[in-house]
C-alpha cells in the first residue's frame, strides 16, 4: 500500500499527492446483492464473447435472457466493472479532465523483443459474494505477465504497486502503453514513467485493436481460471490467480509464439539488463 499511516504527512495529504480518493483508503466493501452479482457476471461473460457491445446492445441481450435492466443501469455497471466496448473506448474509459493524455506511439512499430513495449490494463473479477479488480503489467512481445495486483477499489495505488514490482524484477521497457483511464493519466503514474525515461503511449480513438492482446489475456485468465472457481475471499482470489499466472508464464504454450511459453520467448529476446552501480 502506497499510503503510510504512520507518516508525518496526514492521510488526506498523502491521498491528494497520489491523486486517489481519501475515501478509498478507508473503504470497507458493502455486500453486493446476489441478483446484482449474477447480472454483473453475465455482463462480463457477454463482454468477453462480444467486446464491441455497448450498453444498449448489452441491455437488449440481457433482456432476451430474462434480466430486467435499463440501459443507464447497464452503463453504470460497465463503469463500475471497468468494462468498455472496444469501439467506444474514449467514452467509457473515463479519464480525469485535468490529466494530460499522451499520444499513441506504437502505430507501425515492429514489436519483436522483450522489454520493448509493456502494456497495462484493469479488469473485473467476480467472486462468490462480491468482486475485485485485477490489474496486470504485460510484456507485449512475449505476452508474459510481469506483475499483477488485486484491489477492492478502482484506484491508482494498486497500479503503481504492480509497475514498481515489474521494474524491480525485470528492468524497464522503452515504451509503456495504456488506455486513457484516470489511473494511468494521473501524475503519480505518468511521473513514475517519465522519471525513468520511458516513452508513454496511450490508446486513442480508433486504436483499440493495437491493445487487443491484453483483452485476450483477460479472456484466457477468466475462462481457464476465474469462471471455473467461486472465490470465497480476496486472499483466495489472489493466491489462485497468482498460481494461474505462474502456469501461464512458465508452462502454457502460445501459438503466436511458435508454441513457446511467454517465459521462454521473454528470456530469449530480452536485451541484457544494465549493470547495477
Amino acid at each position: 500500500m502506497m499510503v503510510d499511516r504512520g507518516h508525518k504527512l496526514n492521510i488526506s495529504s498523502q491521498a491528494k499527492l497520489l491523486e486517489i480518493s481519501r475515501g478509498s483508503v478507508y473503504y470497507v466493501p458493502s455486500p453486493v446483492p446476489e441478483a446484482a452479482l449474477k447480472l454483473m457476471r453475465r455482463m462480463d461473460e457477454l463482454h468477453l464473447e462480444h467486446p464491441w457491445m455497448g450498453s444498449r446492445m448489452l441491455r437488449d441481450m440481457l433482456g432476451r435472457e430474462g434480466f430486467t435492466v435499463g440501459r443507464k443501469h447497464v452503463g453504470t455497471l460497465m463503469k463500475k466493472m471497468s468494462m468498455e466496448a472496444l469501439y467506444r473506448r474514449p467514452n467509457t474509459s473515463k479519464r480525469h479532465p485535468g490529466h494530460k493524455v499522451y499520444p499513441y506511439l506504437l502505430r507501425g512499430l515492429t514489436i519483436n523483443r522483450a522489454n520493448q513495449v509493456w502494456a497495462m490494463d484493469i479488469t473485473y473479477i467476480p467472486m462468490a459474494k462480491g468482486f475485485v479488480y485485477l490489474c496486470a503489467v504485460v510484456d507485449w512481445a512475449s505476452r508474459k505477465v510481469l506483475s499483477h495486483r488485486i484491489s477492492i477499489t478502482l484506484d491508482t495505488v494498486f497500479c503503481l504497486e504492480a509497475v514498481e514490482e515489474a521494474f524491480s524484477r525485470y528492468g524497464q521497457p522503452e515504451y509503456f502503453n495504456t488506455d486513457q483511464g484516470s489511473q494511468f493519466t494521473s501524475l503519480a503514474f505518468t511521473d513514475m514513467l517519465k522519471q525513468r525515461g520511458i516513452r508513454i503511449s496511450m490508446d486513442g480513438k480508433g486504436c483499440w485493436r493495437d491493445n487487443v492482446f491484453v483483452e485476450r489475456i483477460w479472456r484466457t485468465v477468466k475462462y481457464e481460471e476465474v469462471y471455473l472457481k467461486a472465490y470465497d475471499s480476496v486472499s483466495e482470489t489472489k493466491q489462485s490467480i497468482g498460481r494461474h499466472f505462474d502456469f501461464y508464464n512458465t508452462k502454457r504454450p502460445h501459438s503466436s509464439l511458435n508454441k513457446r511459453t511467454p517465459d521462454e520467448y521473454y528470456f530469449e529476446t530480452r536485451p541484457p539488463l544494465p549493470a547495477v552501480a
